[in-house]
């Protein structure tokens, strides 16, 4: 399985939704908060720049956007391929 990443905050529904999907689907994760800011909110905005909302999730290394973009790859059948590559 790739290797999968999270940035998230405190409280984010979106996070917890997102996260939610990947924990049932077995998926280990690296989560990081962000809701303080620092050295990983500089990364994130460093590996996505112009994007400052969270979730941002990678895939891989991959890029796959937010929330509702993990949903839609979910909808569309596609994220599990994602996560079964190696």
């Amino acid at each position: 399985m790739p290797r999968v990443e999270i940035y998230t905050k405190f409280h984010c529904p979106y996070c917890s939704r997102a996260k939610a999907l990947l924990q049932a689907k077995g998926v280990v994760f690296e989560d990081y908060d962000i809701t303080m800011g620092g050295e990983k909110r500089t990364e994130m905005l460093d590996r996505v720049p112009g994007r400052t909302t969270v979730p941002q999730i990678f895939i891989g290394g991959t890029h796959v956007g937010g929330c509702d973009d993990l949903m839609a790859l979910e909808a569309a059948g596609k994220l599990d391929p994602m996560l079964a590559a190696a």
